[in-house]
């Protein structure tokens, strides 16, 4: 810990959460004169961007994950608390952790979002989304379980049903996992079973608006659907969901309803912020917008708490373009850094100008060779497109064992089509799924612990 100079006590600053912005913030300060709490809920840091990849059987979990306390081990000014903040009092500088009360001079909260059913919740149950480990294991479950079931289906009706896959969102998180879903159907999973073709499972891809991957340029937006279709994916723009439930997903097409039979159905259509933007929201009088996303100064401080900042997914930044920043990694990453570097200032008696996101770029990955970048200044799209995608994101994995082994996977899956991660499974409290015949398990929806695969 930092020992202070003079008889004042050195200046403690709490993070909760140790997602992106959360983690490079604690890294930034690593040599400041502060002493550095890190709260998080979980003892690691989840590449969430490769997520999908988990879901879809290329990746294990441990692949993307790097421990905190490994992580920030060097930082000897930085502690980390394993522990859930359910309050804080910003008279009293507390942050509350179960029955133990955290003081703070600076406070940076960083807890992200969870996803959004847009007042549908009850749709969780039937449409999983993807923001944790646990979501990437239940969705993995899911498909190949549903390929499973297909196997010894021998009804024709419910065996479609189980080799349909709706995709709701067409967001790169949607694309992503429609394209991985859609090899596996075609490729990995083409000589495995006996008693069906993979290839003729129906992966659809549902939209809202009028293309998918709507923050990209137009132009990376029809080579990605291109693509897609190339893939046997059935991209639906325009489309939009009413309703889930009892296997049977309902559209509505302009005037046209529809209704679709399917057994695996995977969200990645909206997001809401996590729970401690209404806590916040309550303490500090902070102003939320419709997502629950704290409304926050041109510093990414709170009104009227100028040592209460707020970061990542959970804070509503739009001073920039007049809209919220994206909720995407590069911007908790680039917040995390600004505030640590003000507080630093701060310290010394000097500011910051206010915070300004550097957009380097968007990626998605489309499938085998197949992505699409979007610098701006340059737009790519094919291979070249799919290069940049993989170097990018060994770059930002947190680890280098985790840089080591990814990029060995990867080159395993390249030239054998093979995912080795395609496991199904259980835990200790187990639950039927479903409805009538469903007789597929998988892990309790009401008691989801982490799983060390």
């Amino acid at each position: 810990m930092v020992n202070s100079l003079d008889n004042n006590p050195p200046h403690q600053v709490v993070i909760v959460g140790g997602g992106f912005g959360g983690l490079y913030a604690a890294k930034t300060l690593a040599k400041a004169a502060v002493n550095v709490t890190l709260i998080d809920k979980r003892n690691f840091h989840l590449f969430q961007p490769l997520l999908y990849q988990v879901a879809t059987g290329a990746l294990s979990p441990a692949d993307i994950s790097s421990p905190l306390r490994s992580v920030l081990s060097k930082s000897k000014n930085t502690k980390v608390l394993l522990g859930e903040v359910n309050n804080i009092d910003p008279e009293a500088q507390k942050v509350i952790v179960g029955d133990e009360a955290i003081p703070y001079d600076t406070l940076i909260v960083a807890t992200g979002a969870k996803h959004s059913y847009f007042g549908k919740d009850n749709w969780e149950e039937f449409a999983p989304g993807l923001k944790t480990v646990e979501d990437a294991i239940e969705m993995r479950s899911r498909i190949f379980s549903a390929f499973e079931a297909a196997e010894k289906e021998t009804d024709p009706e419910k065996r479609r049903a189980w080799l349909t896959f709706v995709i709701v969102g067409g967001g790169p998180t949607g694309v992503e996992l429609a394209g991985a879903i859609a090899e596996l159907a075609n490729q990995t999973l083409k000589e495995d079973f006996r008693n069906i073709d993979t290839s003729e499972a129906k992966i659809l891809l549902l939209e809202g608006l009028d293309r998918i991957l709507p923050p990209f340029a137009p132009e990376l937006s029809q080579e990605a659907e291109v693509s897609l279709t190339r893939l046997g994916v059935v991209v639906q723009t325009k489309t939009l969901v009413t309703n889930i439930e009892n296997d049977i997903v309902t559209l509505k097409q302009g005037d046209e309803v529809k209704e679709i039979a399917s057994k695996t159905v995977l969200w990645a259509a909206g997001v809401k912020a996590s729970a401690m933007g209404k806590v916040l929201a309550e303490r500090t009088d902070a102003e939320c917008d419709r997502a629950g996303r704290i409304i926050v100064e041109p510093d990414l401080s709170i009104k009227g708490h100028p040592n209460i900042f707020v970061i990542g997914d959970l804070a509503n930044f739009s001073h920039q373009n007049g809209k919220p920043l994206p909720g995407v990694a590069p911007v908790a990453k680039q917040q995390g850094e600004y505030v640590a570097e003000l507080v630093q200032k701060r310290l010394v008696g000097n500011n910051l100008p206010p915070f300004a996101y550097t957009d380097h770029g968007s990626l998605a990955m489309i499938g085998h060779n197949s992505a699409v970048v979007d610098f701006g200044f340059i737009k790519l799209k094919g291979f070249v497109a799919w290069l940049f995608w993989l170097l990018i994101h060994i770059y930002f994995l947190i680890e280098f064992n985790n840089k080591l082994v990814v990029m060995i996977q990867w080159a395993w899956n390249y030239f054998t089509r093979n995912r080795g991660a395609r496991l199904i499974t259980g835990q200790e409290s187990i639950t039927q799924f479903g409805i009538g015949d469903r007789n597929i398990y998988y892990a309790s929806a009401d008691n989801k612990q982490p799983v060390n695969i």
